[in-house]
């Protein structure tokens, strides 16, 4: 079974040309002020709209703020819980060890078995 090309083009020697949707991928101009952006530094603006801005942003930035300190103690907290539970764990485990006392009464049983030289 043999495929057929599909061309977009009428004649076989011109190359297809790409539909104008898919070429084009820049965003439109908004015809809309409240839409555009612009630069504070080399927009004119009057005080009042500088002054507008930076009250926006202050608010802005309070509200970040709020949600970065409360995740900020969060990771703290659990950082902290974490680093205690390791050392409290650590010291739990190493009060329940009994080798080293183990170790010590056997080799103080196997010294009493050993018979008694004058070296000893």
């Amino acid at each position: 079974m043999q495929r057929k090309l599909v061309t977009l083009s009428n004649d076989r020697n011109q190359p297809c040309t790409p539909c104008p949707k898919m070429a084009d991928k820049t965003p439109k101009e908004s015809s809309a002020p409240y839409a555009t952006r612009i630069d504070p530094m080399k927009a004119e603006l009057s005080n009042e709209h500088i002054h507008f801005i930076r009250q926006v942003e202050l608010q802005q930035w309070k509200k970040k703020v709020g949600t970065l300190r409360t995740r900020n103690v969060l990771t703290g907290l659990t950082i902290g819980a974490l680093v205690v539970g390791i050392y409290g764990y650590t010291f739990y485990s190493v009060s329940q060890e009994r080798i080293m006392d183990d170790l010590d009464q056997e080799a103080n049983l196997a010294r009493l078995r050993e018979p008694k030289t004058g070296a000893n």
